[in-house]
């Protein structure tokens, strides 16, 4: 069937006025990776780039919704708006978001200032979805003042959320042994506030004890860097978001004072254009030289004529001069 044309300047106009169905298509054109994309980009673009980026990561279990939720309420207290990308697992059949309707986040579903959407990872590691990016920039362009960043919370790949958030949130919970996954995750090193929800349970001092301990032995402690603070809050129950906010608020003026801001801007900007040079070069390569040119160069390296990185050069080199050609 062929795909329904999209009046792109029409559909632009409505998202920046406020129209969450006009946002929604956009996304929905984001994510199905439509042929008017480039034309979607380069109309959003020019009205991107005010929002703050908030990522919130953790395990499964830890309340990533629910203090998703609670922190859209307190941005909403201050009168912002508001986006949420909930990035869930994806259905092996369907390849939709499993959680899609979001019930968790049900408080703030008639509100017309926030606008939160669902978005199916399709297999992409690193706890978020390939489009997450496009996708933020459109919420972006849309008016949001701040955008919230829910990673899957698969365990111990998500750490992609610090190359695409200006503050990254690590949310633990105590009596799940998250402390040690923390340090095997390599989460502490991305983290830029940690709270450690559902602080009510048993055993929440002594994540923050460990939290805090782990924290000091990095190289985070010298006089100028960032050291993130751990936050004990009861997200379901309001309490200690307060303090997550004040968290949030002191680690934003510090990455604007310093420039930490603009670089990480810049560095987000600069792994996005990689990732479209690499998916537009691996399109290229399955139409032009295509799998039957793997597949002769495999012959050989089975045949012991080539070794494997040979083999690749041969390709590198083919793949050039038919691009080229």
């Amino acid at each position: 069937m062929a795909r329904r044309t999209v009046d792109v300047p029409a559909l632009v106009e409505s998202a920046r006025a406020g129209s969450p169905r006009a946002v929604a298509r956009l996304i929905s054109l984001v994510e199905d990776g439509h042929e008017s994309l480039r034309e979607v980009m380069a109309a959003l673009t020019p009205h991107a780039g005010s929002a703050y980026v908030i990522g919130l990561t953790g395990s499964p279990g830890v309340g990533k919704s629910t203090t998703t939720t609670a922190l859209v309420g307190a941005f909403r207290e201050r009168g912002l708006r508001v986006g949420v990308l909930a990035v869930d697992p994806s259905s092996p059949f369907s390849g939709g978001a499993l959680l899609g309707d979001r019930v968790r986040m049900q408080d703030h579903a008639l509100d017309p200032e926030v606008y939160i959407r669902s978005m199916a990872s399709r297999g992409h590691l690193g706890g978020l979805s390939f489009t997450t990016p496009q996708a933020i920039r459109v919420l972006d362009a849309a008016g949001c003042d701040v955008v919230l960043v829910e990673t899957v919370g698969v365990g111990q790949s998500e750490v992609e959320i610090a190359g695409l958030a200006d503050t990254s949130v690590v949310l633990l919970a105590p009596g799940m042994g998250d402390g040690i996954q923390a340090a095997k995750a390599g989460i502490l090193e991305i983290g830029d506030v940690f709270v450690v929800n559902k602080a009510d349970r048993d055993g929440a001092d002594a994540t923050v004890r460990d939290l805090r301990h782990m924290i000091s032995l990095g190289d985070r402690t010298e006089p100028g860097l960032w050291r993130p603070p751990v936050v004990k809050a009861v997200a379901a129950q309001k309490v200690g978001i307060d303090e997550v906010m004040e968290a949030l608020d002191k680690h934003r003026a510090f990455v604007e004072e310093n420039g930490e801001l603009a670089r990480r801007r810049e560095r987000r900007a600069a792994d996005e254009i990689e990732t479209i040079v690499l998916a537009t070069l691996r399109a290229r390569f399955s139409h032009v030289a295509g799998h039957a040119g793997v597949v002769r160069l495999a012959r050989e390296v089975l045949a012991g004529h080539l070794d494997p990185y040979a083999a690749a050069d041969r390709l590198v080199v083919e793949l050039g001069e038919q691009l080229t050609a």
